[in-house]
């Protein structure tokens, strides 16, 4: 059997695709992924509290709960589902054939929603503090109670760096921007605002060694770089801003993608350089990287998708 439309990766993006996909008696599958790049989910599923969704008022929803809740609704419209991770994908000629660990299919139409990973640090007391006061989120992240009226670390020098740090001062007494350079990666609009703000201090030459705390986030561990001095920063939270890993390994460079690996979409649609094929989500998005836009891609690629069929005469 031919699928009329498979979908590989889960998460907001996935899984309001295959929503209303589903809707429109295309009967989706989703191949939710195991965990190669991530779990299946998203990146939401790695996130405590989410207050910046709509219709979650009084305290919001935690990302599993979130993510529960639209795999449900995925499911409740007849999608068919596999935690499968997929290994690799020839997109040559349609059908497409989509290999994973457990079965190979084959469909008319693919949507790639595999979103892209955070990149970490890996140092001793991450894995202990994560969601505990260590993030690579500060929209996602920075508003929650624990973070408000104290002192925070943003690890990074790029542009999302000082975004995230001046973003952190709303909430924050002070931000610390950690880099290991003398002068910040940022354009230089970015890194006047992160030099004018009273609220940002930025510690040159230095790196992070260690996450410090037990049930929560109250130091951070920084080696000068260039001395090897060793010092402490007390804090109640780290956020990375260190870059995003998009998940496209799978795909052996069959569709475009820009120099950091984002699959490339025409502008305002999410049809890629193949023919059948949409992406949508974080592995297209290097800019928002939010739930919402993510969900919102996933219904444009759903309906991308629906339209080719019919042109097609396959739906």
């Amino acid at each position: 059997m031919t699928e009329k439309v498979t979908i590989i990766g889960s998460g907001p993006a996935g899984f309001t695709a295959a929503l209303y996909a589903a809707r429109a008696n295309l009967e989706p599958l989703i191949l939710e992924g195991f965990q190669a790049g991530g779990i299946p989910g998203g990146q939401l599923m790695t996130t405590t509290e989410v207050e910046n969704y709509p219709g979650f008022p009084d305290g919001g929803i935690s990302g599993p709960d979130l993510m529960q809740k639209f795999r449900a609704q995925a499911l409740e419209f007849g999608t068919r589902s596999f935690q499968e991770d997929v290994t690799e994908v020839d997109l040559s000629s349609g059908p497409f054939k989509v290999k994973t660990t457990e079965r190979e299919v084959e469909t008319h139409s693919v949507i790639i929603s595999t979103g892209a990973t955070a990149r970490r640090l890996h140092v001793p007391g991450e894995e202990t503090l994560w969601n505990r006061g260590m993030s690579a989120c500060a929209v996602c992240d920075g508003a929650l109670p624990i973070f408000r009226d104290k002192e925070l670390v943003v690890i990074g020098g790029g542009d999302s760096a000082v975004e995230e740090a001046t973003f952190l001062t709303k909430f924050a007494s002070k931000v610390y921007m950690i880099h290991r350079r003398d002068e910040l990666r940022a354009s230089k609009i970015m890194q006047e605002r992160a030099l004018s703000n009273d609220k940002i201090e930025i510690v040159w030459d230095s790196a992070l060694v260690d996450a410090e705390g037990e049930d929560l986030v109250t130091g951070a561990r920084i080696s000068n770089v260039k001395t090897g001095e060793e010092s402490t920063i007390s804090c109640s939270g780290i956020f990375y801003a260190i870059g995003h890993d998009p998940n496209t390994g799978f795909l052996s460079g069959q569709l475009d993608t820009d120099e950091q690996g984002y699959v490339v979409v025409n502008p305002g649609r999410t049809d890629t350089s193949v023919d059948g094929v949409f992406a949508c989500g974080d592995v297209v998005d290097k800019i928002y990287r939010q739930a919402i836009t993510a969900a919102g891609t996933g219904c444009a690629a759903a309906l991308d998708a629906e339209r080719w069929l019919a042109e097609k005469g396959l739906e």
